[in-house]
């Protein structure tokens, strides 16, 4: 009889613990967690101290809440003065991605200047989609950044905002070292900001272009987050990847201290492998003149 009691404790207890992680997982998925950091340069334009920037990547379709209404809450309270969407919007497998894309610029838009560039995943749809998905978000309001530069104004001074099209897009697109090279011929050096989506295409390359700071998605925060870790395997297989979440300088010695604000993403990809300790992300950048 004791034996039995045992038994049926262990198997409600091993029970309880696995709805408990149900329930973990559930919430350590589909909950956004909002993260504030301060980017410190002197190098700023004094009419850009305090700007706030709400920084977004690798929705991958997903929706939080109805109609993504959970999102554009978190958003709109953050009062950001531009929204950067750094890629991977769309899944590869995502139904109706022109569709979700539109919903989600128009929605965006409207709470503050949004500004995109393409991730991997909008490539896997094909070239035709890629340039719906565009066109699209252009007329929902969005700028898309193209291997393209725009200047931004606040208070009487402005910087440039870049951004660079995924390496998955057009065989002869132009090069980031093209792009850099006409930011710099139309401004002379200015404070310039750049929006490119792989992380793991910074250290060595896109640190080498000169922006003073780059912001990334792509690696979902290493997935599993461990203790001590950077995460566990990026979106590339990587085993213990580092530039996963948050700041990073440059280890390049040619990069004079370049740096990079790499976001973890709010989606997942693929579906079936959960986030554990890596909630989905929504990162508030404040910019400060040091």
């Amino acid at each position: 009889m004791a034996r039995q009691r045992k038994k049926h404790h262990f198997w409600r207890n091993l029970l309880i613990l696995i709805v408990l992680f149900g329930i973990y997982l559930y919430w350590g998925n589909s909950s956004i967690e909002t993260d504030e950091a301060t980017f410190t340069s002197g190098a700023l334009p004094a009419g850009f101290d305090g700007c706030r920037i709400v920084h977004l990547s690798d929705l991958h379709g997903k929706y939080f809440g109805k109609d993504n209404e959970r999102l554009y809450r978190a958003v709109k309270a953050a009062q950001p003065e531009y929204i950067f969407v750094t890629g991977d919007l769309v899944d590869r497998k995502t139904e109706n991605p022109t569709i979700y894309a539109g919903e989600v610029g128009a929605a965006l838009s409207a709470i503050a200047p949004t500004y995109y560039v393409t991730g991997n995943h909008e490539w896997g749809h094909g070239t035709k989609v890629v340039e719906e998905i565009k066109r699209t978000l252009r007329e929902s309001g969005v700028t898309v950044l193209s291997n393209e530069f725009v200047p931004l104004l606040r208070n009487g001074d402005s910087i440039v905002l870049a951004g660079i099209d995924d390496p998955n897009g057009y065989a002869d697109q132009e090069t980031p070292q093209e792009l850099a090279q006409e930011v710099y011929a139309k401004y002379g050096d200015p404070f310039w900001l750049l929006l490119a989506h792989r992380n793991n295409n910074f250290n060595g390359y896109y640190c080498r272009l000169g922006a003073d700071l780059t912001f990334s998605g792509h690696a979902h925060g290493g997935i599993w987050r461990l203790p001590f870790t950077d995460g566990l395997i990026d979106t590339t297989l990587t085993l213990f990847p580092s530039f996963t979440s948050g700041f990073y300088h440059c280890t390049d010695e040619n990069c004079e201290g370049a740096m990079v604000f790499v976001n973890r993403g709010l989606g997942n990809s693929p579906r079936v492998i959960p986030r554990i300790l890596n909630r989905p992300q929504m990162a508030v950048i404040t910019l400060e003149r040091g």
